[in-house]
């Protein structure tokens, strides 16, 4: 086992339900699990869209990756049996697993995993983490054994090939991943029915046929907080997580039931379109931050759970501080930096808002405190699709939108003036490349440290709490994460006790 230099104790839990009727469930016996998501995803395939949702239905489960991150942060094989490491953190040797296929009996090995990695960084690549697989460099040195060079120290890669970006592909298949995806996991997809549900099941090929406890799978697709509860209670479905904080309270206390608040190192943020006029000008985008309760936003959008924020960063990373101080709530001081900017207000902006209930219930709240300040926001509540198109890709057609962002080291998204916000600084890029070459732990944590107030002085974003998202069980599931460093359900893990 290798454990990860920092810890990571979170994660964003995913949401899975499904739609058995007690009857059915009967029938069914222990061989079937449903569970709720939110959203659904836009396709199967992790390697090339940006929707978390992707990874949890088909990451550990239809796909794998070399290394496995587990619920409390460590680093342990998967398609890797092993591997070591340059004392410079440049280079690392991954010893594969022999004898492993996919579902279309095509067999796995070092030129598959090249395959992978060089199309998750070439130029047609769509894949999220796409920056990160254009910086390093795959080598076959043998059928089972491979190299991986990067061309800087990076004492996380085994945990960054251990996401779902990571996830092994087979180049026969990998243009229909998305509608047919094929994998080296546990389960293959059975059925999706869009818009409703999707259903797992073993896979009769998979190299060890007792790791998977459960038969069945079926994720039902379901946003609404009051459906999600009435599917809970009738037993329509046997687990949620990243269930709507409000269903809470209905499931704490009721021996059917288990609620477990799990830690995630989600950043829900208000996203601010820097490329925008006025939304270009540093004081007003201080003065949105100034008009935020980040308190009441914790309390009204999540229901308490989530703590706040100043930067794009969890608490308990390697190198965090406290900078919420830098932008504190402040009515007065907002409508101030407006008139400096020379803002005429009411200031019109719209605010695009997904479908999950932080969103759509913190949405609300922040209208209110922004009108607060002379800053008018006109609501438009927008289909993940819609949104994953207009918002975060395309034109980015935006002024102002609410999601959290899970992925754990995310803030290379800041370097990236092509990124959906729209922040481009030369001083964040340099210092971002420094805390890249720093392989002194204190003095990275130090530039770490530097990063979050740089983002914070610049107001690039309205940063408003790290989230903790409950999930609600059956008491009678076990195999849980009670964290989550990354979105993923282990269905492997999951089953009837």
């Amino acid at each position: 086992m290798l454990k990860r230099r920092t810890l990571m104790t979170s994660a964003m839990a995913a949401a899975i339900p499904g739609v058995f009727l007690p009857q059915a469930r009967a029938q069914a016996g222990k061989n079937t699990l449903t569970i709720g998501m939110p959203l659904e995803p836009p396709g199967l395939d992790p390697t090339t869209g940006a929707a978390s949702a992707i990874a949890e239905i088909t990451q550990y489960n239809i796909f794998e990756t070399l290394t496995k991150v587990n619920a409390d942060g460590s680093v342990t094989p998967m398609l890797a049996e092993s591997w070591t490491s340059s004392p410079d953190m440049k280079t690392f040797v991954f010893k594969l697993r022999k004898g492993v296929r996919f579902e279309n009996g095509q067999p796995f090995n070092a030129s598959v995993v090249k395959f992978s990695f060089d199309r998750a960084g070439g130029a047609k690549s769509t894949n999220k983490d796409k920056r990160f697989f254009s910086e390093i460099g795959t080598v076959v040195l043998d059928e089972y054994m491979v190299g991986v060079n990067s061309t800087l120290p990076n004492p996380d890669l085994p945990f960054m090939l251990g996401q779902s970006t990571a996830c092994i592909v087979e180049p026969k298949s990998a243009e229909t991943n998305a509608t047919a995806p094929v994998g080296t996991g546990p389960y293959k997809l059975s059925a999706w029915q869009r818009g409703a549900s999707c259903t797992l099941v073993k896979s009769p090929t998979y190299r060890d046929p007792n790791l998977a406890k459960t038969e069945k799978f079926v994720f039902r697709f379901m946003s609404d907080t009051a459906a999600q509860t009435a599917a809970l209670l009738s037993n329509d479905i046997d687990i949620f997580p990243r269930a709507g904080t409000r269903s809470v309270s209905q499931f704490k206390g009721n021996p059917r039931f288990q609620v477990i608040e799990v830690g995630t190192r989600g950043k829900v943020i208000l996203t601010i379109n820097n490329r925008k006029k006025p939304l270009d000008d540093v004081r007003v985008r201080r003065a949105i931050l100034a008009a935020i309760d980040r308190n009441a936003i914790v309390q009204g959008a999540a229901d308490g759970f989530g703590k706040p924020i100043g930067s794009h960063y969890a608490l308990g990373a390697p190198g965090f501080i406290d900078t919420t101080a830098l932008n504190p709530y402040d009515v007065e001081k907002a409508k101030k930096l407006l008139a400096e900017a020379g803002v005429k207000t009411p200031l019109e902006l719209r605010l695009q808002l997904p479908p999950p209930s932080y969103a759509r219930q913190g949405g609300e709240m922040i209208a209110a405190q922004l009108a607060q300040v002379g800053i008018n926001v006109k609501i438009q509540n927008v289909e993940w699709a819609q949104w994953l198109s207009g918002t975060f890709g395309g034109a980015h057609d935006f002024d102002l939108t609410m999601v959290a962002h899970v992925e754990p080291f995310d803030l290379v998204k800041y370097t990236e003036p092509d990124y959906y916000w729209g922040y481009d600084s030369k001083k964040f890029r340099d210092l971002f490349a420094a805390i890249q070459n720093e392989e002194n732990k204190k003095r990275r944590a130090d530039l770490l440290a530097e990063a979050q107030r740089e983002l914070a002085t610049d107001a690039v974003n309205g940063f408003l709490y790290q989230a903790v998202f409950p999930t609600i069980a059956r008491k009678e599931v076990k195999g849980l994460w009670p964290s989550m460093p990354i979105v993923v359900n282990d269905l492997a893990a999951i089953s009837w006790s």
